[in-house]
């Protein structure tokens, strides 16, 4: 079971409390992504700005602080990512926004891993495939990400965070991931 405090209501309600106050930022998100092919400032803080607030109002105060840390964790790595591997700085921002709503543990480590990869794949074949489709690209003509060289990254930073609070949100669908 994902749920790090076994059976304990007050843990899957902040992750329900989470995911509703995360949804519209990744739906703002994504959009942005798919639409300029950039993640707003504004998107990075308000989703800080979530965990900075609920988090500390619905988790224990020592665990609130020490995930702060993975965010650090994550902006440096991303930081190197961005200089040597191209990275988008946006995407690199909305990572380590989100780093403080993942338990840092082995087996959640695992699980992150295989949800980004899973969200990765399936955001790219539905992107290219979706470009292809004259009827969309019609709805959408003014969406950079169809012609743009590079990925809309946010889409499976996106789809990883939402599927990760809902997995935690909702402990009865854990019996589907093993």
């Amino acid at each position: 079971m994902l749920n790090p405090y076994d059976g304990t209501e007050a843990v899957t309600f902040a992750y329900q409390v989470f995911l509703v106050l995360c949804l519209p930022v990744c739906a703002w998100v994504a959009w942005s992504d798919l639409k300029f092919m950039k993640i707003p400032n504004k998107a990075v803080y308000t989703l800080a700005a979530i965990f900075a607030v609920a988090g500390l109002l619905l988790i224990p105060f020592d665990i609130w602080v020490w995930r702060w840390l993975s965010l650090v964790v994550v902006l440096v790595i991303g930081f190197v990512l961005n200089a040597v591997a191209g990275v988008g700085a946006g995407d690199v921002k909305f990572a380590s926004a989100a780093a403080p709503f993942f338990f840092q543990r082995l087996d959640h480590a695992h699980l992150i891993v295989i949800l980004l990869a899973a969200f990765l794949l399936g955001a790219f074949a539905t992107h290219r495939l979706l470009r292809a489709i004259p009827a969309v690209r019609a709805m959408t003509p003014d969406w950079i990400s169809w012609t743009h060289k590079k990925f809309p990254m946010g889409l499976a930073l996106v789809g990883t965070l939402l599927a990760y609070l809902t997995l935690l949100a909702f402990p009865t669908l854990q019996g589907a991931t093993g």
